[in-house]
């Protein structure tokens, strides 16, 4: 699978582009602040149907437009694919496969998949489990379309009771009934979310400590686990003996929505004993095991985006996962970096074929072609 090209009219700091691509590497060149990740942001919103960087769309608009629009060329297992996102925010988001509209936006996502690797990774590590959900989430919603929307169910009915328990406990006091109702709406979609997460993990954990170790070229032990309040309690159970304390925060304090990955380096936590050479091995291992897993389940490569790659390691690691990246079985990779000359020096030893893009102001210029 791969993008042959694409258009962008009014897109972040873009107001008309047009590019055609390599099937193989991209690279993006060119100051920071000039548009190289937003072009990146632009590729993931036509797989993914929103910006990876969870941004609103009237964040995405361009300054003083009301609208924009972008049309993607995928080949998709040697069949054409026409994807067009058209959005005027608060009032029209459309998105189009070959002309035709789809009825919901989630029918869309896993037909494209896509990994994103950039520095922002950096806040699964460090910061909570909401971003680490966000991570199984995103891979899960893209093999497998029943996920997606089971998780969809459960964070609508999860609203709607958050909503009640606020309404309850400012009238201090009224009808569980509904409540009651909400509860049993809660059970059916996070049994399968649970479900689908904890066989993921188990099958998705050989494959990022197989990546790890490759990458590192080391034996350093590395585990993820899942943790799960559901995986020894039953649901039902749980929310009737927190029902006081929800009413007292006006929240749901029980659920999936309260699940965690577990990251360790040896039996210590990661984010408390691991180096920044650590951080970046390991991180860069999760998301190309993740690559390798929707690789596997969905049979084509996904679309590789990578940003800002020479922040994330220093040069001898860079030609090591270059080499990784063109030798092995990967498909189209997009590749940004501040400087004009360097990755387009490393790609050219292993003689893959590539094509060097300058970017500045939001304008594209294609060089050494």
């Amino acid at each position: 699978m791969y993008l042959e090209r694409i258009a962008l009219a009014n897109f972040k700091n873009y107001e008309n582009q047009k590019l055609d691509f390599s099937t193989r590497l991209n690279c993006l060149v060119g100051n920071n602040g000039m548009g190289k990740t937003n072009l990146l942001d632009a590729i993931y919103y036509l797989c993914m149907a929103k910006s990876h960087f969870n941004l609103a769309d009237n964040a995405i608009t361009r300054h003083e437009e009301n609208f924009f629009r972008l049309e993607g060329h995928f080949i998709l297992q040697e069949k054409k694919e026409k994807i067009v996102a058209k959005v005027m925010p608060r009032k029209l988001k459309e998105l189009e496969r070959n002309d035709i509209p789809y009825s919901k936006l989630a029918e869309h996502i896993g037909l494209l998949p896509v990994v994103f690797i950039g520095p922002d990774d950096i806040q699964l590590i460090r910061e909570g489990s909401e971003e680490r959900r966000r991570f199984l989430d995103n891979t899960l919603s893209q093999l497998d379309q029943r996920y997606l929307y089971e998780l969809i169910t459960y964070n609508k009915v999860l609203q709607q009771r958050n909503a009640l328990l606020k309404s309850l406990a400012e009238r201090s006091g009224g009808s569980m009934s509904l409540l009651d109702v909400y509860d049993e709406q809660l059970i059916d979609p996070a049994l399968y979310v649970l479900e689908q997460r904890a066989v993921f993990t188990q099958k998705f954990t050989a494959i990022f400590q197989s990546t790890h170790q490759y990458i590192t070229g080391r034996k350093e032990a590395v585990q993820l686990s899942y943790e799960s309040q559901l995986l020894e309690n039953d649901l039902e159970d749980l929310l009737k003996q927190s029902r006081q304390k929800d009413l007292a925060l006006q929240r749901t304090t029980k659920g999936v929505h309260r699940d965690d990955l577990v990251f360790s380096l040896g039996e210590h936590p990661l984010k408390k004993y691991g180096s920044q050479g650590q951080l970046k091995s390991f991180l860069l291992a999760l998301k190309l095991a993740q690559y390798e897993m929707l690789r596997q389940n969905k049979g084509v490569s996904p679309i590789l985006l990578l940003d800002d790659l020479f922040d994330k390691l220093d040069a001898q690691r860079v030609t090591h996962l270059i080499r990784l990246l063109t030798e092995g079985q990967f498909g189209q990779i997009f590749i940004t970096d501040t400087h004009e000359t360097r990755i387009g020096e490393i790609v050219e030893q292993f003689g893959v074929d590539y094509r060097r893009f300058f970017v500045a102001g939001g304008k594209v210029e294609g060089i050494g072609l």
